[in-house]
This record gives structure tokens, sequence and C-alpha cells, in this order.
């Protein structure tokens, strides 16, 4: 039997679950694309985002059983890709470090002045994977992925203060290489 377009991924599931080798395939095919550059826009660098598509797909492939339908499975996908993603930075001991252990800074965090709507967002991704890696990481969960300040503090292993100020250092800063971007272009 093969599988077909309108398939219901809640169904491809179902079917991955009874050990459908077809249906792994295009369970793989449906999420390998999205989930590969979410991975990509956390870690920067292909060859690491392409091994932790296969270390998310090999987890998620051997824990299916426990998949039990209270979230989409492309949610359930991301959240291990997010993880292993960490994983991988925290390895490489390039993730942010927690404010509460440095001194505290006495800038106050203000938003860009200037409106930035007419960039274009090409510009706005080449500089987000020019950022440093805890800003990426934090850009990268909060904006691009959805994720709460609160969430984004769990899934780092740091306060929400951290993930807050991380956020809007990342923020400006992203906001200067645009600029300086732009510049360059006139």
């Amino acid at each position: 039997m093969t599988v077909s377009a309108p398939v219901f991924h809640d169904e491809l599931v179902a079917r991955c679950k009874l050990g459908d080798p077809q249906s792994y395939s295009a369970l793989y095919h449906r999420y390998a694309v999205p989930m590969f550059n979410t991975s990509l826009r956390i870690v920067n660098n292909r060859s690491d985002a392409e091994d932790v598509l296969q270390e998310a797909f090999t987890s998620a492939f051997q824990y299916l059983a426990d998949f039990d339908y209270s979230s989409t499975f492309g949610a359930w996908l991301k959240r291990i890709v997010i993880n292993r993603s960490i994983d991988l930075l925290r390895r490489r001991k390039a993730l942010i470090v927690d404010i509460d252990e440095m001194e505290k800074y006495s800038e106050p965090v203000q938003e860009p002045e200037e409106d930035t709507s007419q960039w274009q967002v090409q510009q706005v991704k080449k500089s987000v994977s020019g950022l440093p890696t805890g800003y990426r990481t934090v850009i990268t969960l909060h904006l691009f992925e959805g994720y709460d300040y609160a969430e984004i503090a769990t899934m780092m292993g740091v306060s929400e203060v951290t993930v807050r100020t991380q956020y809007h250092r990342a923020r400006k800063k992203l906001v200067e290489m645009i600029r300086k971007e732009v510049q360059n272009e006139r």
C-alpha cells in the first residue's frame, strides 16, 4: 500500500506505530525540511543541523509509542529538534551565561528607535546568522519559533531575566548589524 498526499499526519503516526516503513518515510519527508531549518537557525552550521535532524528523527521514531497525540506530531518533533540543537550548543559550551552569575549591567534595555519595517527579510535572516550563538539562539526561539521567555529559559536552563536580557541585547546587535549593512549598500 502506498501513502498518498491527503493522508492526515495523525494517521501517518498511527501507521508508523504499526511498523509501516512507507509511513516512516512519508513522515520523515513531510517534516525533514522545516525541522532542518529550525535546527540550522539555532546551530548556524549545515553539517550540525543535519546531524541534529538525524538524531531527532531517530529519537522520535524510537519513542513514537510514547507520543500521545496531546499535541501535533510536528510540535512534538520540533521540541525534540530544538532540545537536540540546544544540547549540541551546550556540548560546545557556547551557550549564554546566566546573568545572575555575572555582574549586573546598568544600561537600561531600550527598544530600537528606527523603524525597521523596511528591512528585507533576507537581510534580517543573514544578520541573525551572524549573531553570537547565545543571541542567535534566543532570537530564533522567540521570534521564529514563537516560544515565550519562560519557555526559552526552561529549555536553556537559565533564568527568565537572562533570556530577556539576551533577547534585548541580541535585538540591539541585530539592528546595528542591519543598519551597517544598509549603509554599506548605499
